[in-house]
């Protein structure tokens, strides 16, 4: 197999052929998909080993004190030799990895050959095709997290185990010097701590990356910048803990910690910088000054990290292997996005070019990867099905007229979108309103009068005379309440989304299957705006692949609005990012086979990407951070020498051979609800198809959900579609 090592006494670095490691008991074997440089504290080793031997000795006075005691005890010449014989030695490099277990050691029972593996350890998770790692040392990957992510698993178990140290509580303010890798992660992980963050570095880049990744403020060391924005932030008091994570020789770190903390605040120690102490200042201030070890407890004590032996969870809460498998479940949940870090990602074979462009400054970089012979496609890439659904269609007989209709809820969206369409629609007839709370009935039932009020689904489920159902009522109950009355024989019209789960949906269609009922349709209303679809009918049908941009400017929600409530309800992308897929997938007349994501810290505003059969893809930006003022939705599709705009559903316009431009004059936005409504109905009362297709239906779902899987693991997302 191959390592990438080090001749610590020449500088040279090599991939050599070495023997494959044994599988001892206690631990797995792993061949590595992923290896991460640290950019830190492997370059630093890197550069030391190309210094001159005073170079050495100068930058680790640690050695040096050893070889004199040992020239007091064994002599000049037998150290000498000692000493010149160690240097002379290859060493490894890297000690954070994520691989697949190849072989299972004796003793181990929590993983099986084929499991997907982050390790840990200068010893064992190195730069290497196999390595050989104790129990201790490695833990699980969470489903569906991508293995390049998981191989961020040491450098994120020593940010973790540094903000442990420092005992950041909700609302503190913290700043974190030092914007490299692992300050970076400190940052992210303060963050969603609930901790107001203040970062300094003097390089722009890193600081800007940190504001996007949940910093509040950054800035150079050297300048105001950091010291203003501290002061904001505190009132003038000083922040409640800093980071040490910058390298080098200097001192300002420390000083800056003793200028910017608060009385009697905390300074944590995670890099490897100069610590003189100034007296005075931390004196006055009473600064309890910490030192983060490593990946957290259990390193440098060989009893738990090589014969794996555990600390009783009751008396060390945070071990090495606690602390790695918790990072691994934060990046799976998405509190922490490593993905905006990766500046690089090389070939195994091409490692040696790699690290000296990284120490001759050619590339510059926050976190670089090794990809691995045989894992250039993500192992084990997400999916989510779409389900297939194989009806047996009951017969569909015509509705009488006029069609009866019930109300499942009468909130804002069915009151001010929905009802007031349907109210002075001929030929229908609102026939019920069922509500849980007995005013809410009685008010719809007055303002749009409806023949009945009451809070007994049951009751109207049962009642043949009723032909359609809307559900319109909070996201988390959609799918229940479609499921029932699609069983119930009853055509349904569901407000998005269908379903917040895969498994919401695959109920929805076994209800489908089970009772042949397919008469369902989703409230995905803006393929139905008679403006959009004028400007497709202009632009005119496609030859090659099209590229779609479509950017929502959603806005911020009211604090306490329930749409924020993403435990029960969803995400806000799940609850209304239904919509623009199914309009891009429309234009385009097909159906998404690929979803990626990605977020800014908090998932605030989403970028998704969808790619489609004939090679078109589907760019959608959902913001929450944008201007009130600004547009909400405006679209542009390019294909064939032509283009179509949308803007906002005031006005829309075709280029190309010939141009069309929708008429100037200031109307309404007409978003389809109107004509979506009229086509439910119709199809109800004629036993004509659904306005849009169930298979349709559930790819937009699915895709949707594709979204929040995406967000979660960092890598493209496959549309598996059943057979």
């Amino acid at each position: 197999m191959k390592q990438v090592v080090q001749n610590y006494k020449s500088g040279e670095l090599a991939v050599l052929d070495v023997p494959v490691p044994g599988c001892k008991p206690g631990g797995v074997l792993v061949r590595s998909a992923y290896s991460l440089i640290s950019t830190g504290t492997e370059l630093m080793k890197v550069s030391e080993a190309g210094m001159s031997m005073l170079g050495k000795a100068r930058s680790r006075p640690d050695q040096v004190a050893k070889v004199m005691q040992s020239v007091a005890t064994n002599g000049v010449p037998a150290t000498y030799r000692k000493v010149m014989g160690k240097l002379d030695s290859y060493t490894p490099l890297g000690y954070s990895l994520c691989g697949v277990v190849e072989q299972v050691g004796a003793g181990i029972d929590d993983v099986k050959v084929g499991d997907l593996v982050a390790c840990a350890g200068n010893e064992h998770a190195l730069h290497a095709e196999l390595n050989w790692v104790p129990k201790n040392l490695y833990t699980p990957v969470p489903d569906g997290l991508a293995p390049r992510h998981a191989a961020f698993g040491t450098v994120g178990s020593i940010a973790l185990q540094g903000v442990r140290q420092g005992e950041p509580q909700l609302g503190e303010v913290a700043l974190v010097i030092g914007l490299g890798l692992i300050g970076q992660l400190v940052v992210q992980l303060l963050a969603a701590s609930g901790v107001r963050v203040v970062g300094a570095d003097p390089d722009p880049v890193r600081c800007e990356l940190a504001e996007r990744l949940g910093a509040a403020a950054c800035g150079d060391p050297a300048s105001a910048a950091v010291e203003t924005a501290v002061a904001e932030l505190t009132g003038g008091h000083g922040v409640d803990q800093v980071y040490l994570a910058a390298g080098g020789g200097s001192n300002q770190p420390v000083e800056l910690a003793a200028k910017l903390c608060r009385d009697r605040g905390r300074v944590v120690d995670i890099g490897k910088c100069r610590l003189d102490l100034p007296w005075n200042a931390y004196y006055e201030k009473e600064l309890d000054v910490r030192f983060s070890r490593s990946y957290g407890p259990g390193r440098y004590d060989p009893e738990y990290e090589l014969e794996g032996r555990d600390y009783p969870i009751g008396y060390v809460r945070w071990t090495e292997r606690r602390n790695l498998a918790c990072f691994l479940d934060l990046l799976a949940r998405g509190s922490v996005d490593v993905e905006p870090l990766v500046s690089h990602v090389a070939d195994f074979d091409d490692a040696v070019e790699t690290y000296q462009r990284l120490k001759d400054g050619d590339l510059k970089a926050v976190a670089v990867l090794f990809r691995y012979p045989g894992h250039t496609v993500e192992a084990a890439a997400p999916e989510v099905a779409v389900p297939a659904v194989n009806v047996q269609r009951s017969p569909v007989r015509a509705a009488r007229t006029p069609v009866r209709l019930a109300f499942v809820g009468a909130g804002n969206y069915a009151s001010s979108m929905l009802l007031p369409h349907l109210a002075r629609r001929d030929g229908v007839k609102l026939s019920t309103v069922v509500t849980t709370t007995a005013l809410s009935a009685a008010n719809a039932q007055r303002k749009f009068g409806f023949d009945e009020a009451t809070t007994d689904l049951d009751a109207v489920l049962g009642d043949k005379s009723v032909d359609a159902v809307f559900v319109v009522t909070r996201h988390s109950s959609h799918a229940a309440l479609t499921r029932r009355a699609l069983l119930a024989g009853k055509a349904v019209f569901v407000e998005k989304p269908l379903a917040l789960t895969e498994d919401e949906l695959a109920d929805v269609l076994a209800a489908v299957e089970e009772s042949g009922n397919d008469r369902l349709q989703v409230g995905f209303n803006r393929r139905f705006s008679p403006l959009l679809r004028e400007a497709k009918q202009r632009f005119g049908a496609r030859t090659g692949p099209a590229n779609l941009r479509y950017l929502v400017n959603a806005g911020r929600l009211d604090h306490g609005s329930w749409y924020l409530r993403q435990g029960s309800e969803g995400s806000r992308f799940v609850g209304e990012g239904g919509h623009f897929i199914d309009t891009a997938s429309w234009l385009l007349d097909a159906d998404p086979v690929s979803v990626y994501a990605t977020a800014t810290s908090g998932n605030e505003d989403v970028q998704v990407v969808l790619r489609y059969p004939d090679g078109s893809t589907a760019t959608i930006s959902y913001v929450t951070t944008g201007p009130s003022g600004f547009p909400k939705e405006t679209l542009d599709l390019v294909a064939d020498g032509r283009a179509l705009r949308l803007d906002d559903f005031v006005r829309a316009s075709v280029y190309g051979p010939e141009r069309w431009v929708s008429s100037r004059l200031p109307k309404a936005r007409d978003k389809g609800q109107n004509a979506e409504l009229a086509a439910f109905v119709k199809a109800v009362r004629t036993g004509g198809p659904m306005p849009v297709p169930l298979r349709s239906l559930a790819a937009t779902t699915a895709a949707t959900l594709a979204v929040e899987t995406g967000l979660a693991c960092g890598a493209p997302v496959t549309l598996e579609r059943a057979r």
